[in-house]
């Protein structure tokens, strides 16, 4: 009986000695676990992306799956932690300060890496030229009751500029065109009939005039539509508006004669055009009969071309749409 309350007795120590022990010895909290998916601005998942995440002295370095997930365990409680998130082509991404729980299961959201500066201007440089092309490929369809040519008009609210590649390639299919030529044809018969400029009568004179008015429709088009434009950084192009009051129109088209929009986006003084007008009659002083030379010439070639350009405005900006059978299908957006 002794033996047995002396056991019983032993027991009951055991168990008061080991009680506070295991309070001392608590087991460590429950860690936790960070997970998350890297992405790009669109939403598109960016694989092998290389994560690092920091807190106090841990230091843990993993990669993206394929579908750019990531998961991180064994981070404990209480810590503070910063996530940092690389890959090639794009900037460094980083977490705000994250303090898990103990056991908690937290998921990052919002992981959206932004392309690189670098990547970002190639990418914008031939977005850009592939949508300059595909401007210009549509207003080489516009054409007046289907065939006159109204490539210098542009629809698009909001275009993007022009190569000097495209603005020469613009010019070149003007000058090409046919219904240029007709178009000199006729003026040059007007001018034959009214005996200017002086040069002789009969077909020799004809072909005078033809050769003088192509040449001063070539001069204009091509310094004032193509060269100085690209030296300038202009749009030699027209920009409808079509939209608003008839005042405000009708001021727009006037003033495009002495106003164009810039490579950069801003409006500036039309040099290009102005100045396409001024070389056009000086040339002029090289071909033109003797008794036509001057700078009578040069004078009344660039009020002329002046007066041609604002009345060419208005017309674009009042009829021709109406009478231009591919413009009409293009939405003002």
């Amino acid at each position: 009986m002794r033996i047995r309350s002396f056991a019983i007795a032993l027991i009951f120590c055991a168990l008061v000695v080991y009680a506070p022990a295991q309070q001392v010895a608590a087991p460590d909290p429950q860690t936790g676990t960070l997970v998350g998916t890297v992405t790009d601005i669109r939403g598109d998942v960016i694989p092998q992306a290389a994560v690092v995440i920091d807190g106090g002295d841990e230091h843990h370095m993993l990669t993206a799956n394929d579908t750019g997930f990531f998961s991180q365990a064994g981070l404990h409680p209480g810590v503070i932690y910063h996530l940092a998130i690389d890959a090639p082509g794009f900037t460094q991404w980083k977490s705000q300060e994250i303090t898990l729980t103990p056991g908690q299961y937290f998921e990052i959201t919002g992981i959206r890496m932004n392309v690189a500066a670098a990547v970002t201007t190639v990418t914008a440089t031939l977005d850009t030229n592939a949508i300059a092309e595909q401007e210009v490929h549509v207003a080489e369809q516009q054409k007046v009751l289907g065939f006159i040519p109204n490539f210098y008009t542009v629809y698009d609210k909001h275009p993007v500029p022009l190569s000097a590649k495209l603005k020469f390639q613009l010019a070149m299919a003007t000058e090409r065109n046919p219904v240029t030529f007709l178009g000199v044809g006729f003026i040059s018969a007007v001018d034959q009939a009214a005996d200017t400029p002086h040069y002789q009568q009969g077909w020799a004179g004809f072909g005078q005039r033809v050769g003088a008015n192509y040449a001063n429709g070539f001069t204009d088009i091509f310094f004032g539509g193509a060269v100085l434009p690209s030296l300038l950084h202009q749009d030699p192009r027209y920009y409808y508006q079509g939209e608003g009051s008839t005042k405000s129109r009708l001021m727009h088209a006037l003033t495009s004669a002495f106003l164009c929009h810039g490579d950069n986006g801003k409006m500036q003084v039309n040099y290009s055009s102005m100045g396409g007008f001024l070389i056009s009659g000086a040339l002029a002083e090289t071909y033109y009969p003797e008794r036509d030379r001057g700078a009578g010439l040069v004078i009344s070639t660039f009020g002329v071309n002046l007066a041609a350009n604002m009345a060419n405005g208005v017309i674009q900006e009042f009829v021709l749409r109406k009478f231009t059978p591919s413009a009409k299908k293009q939405p003002l957006n």
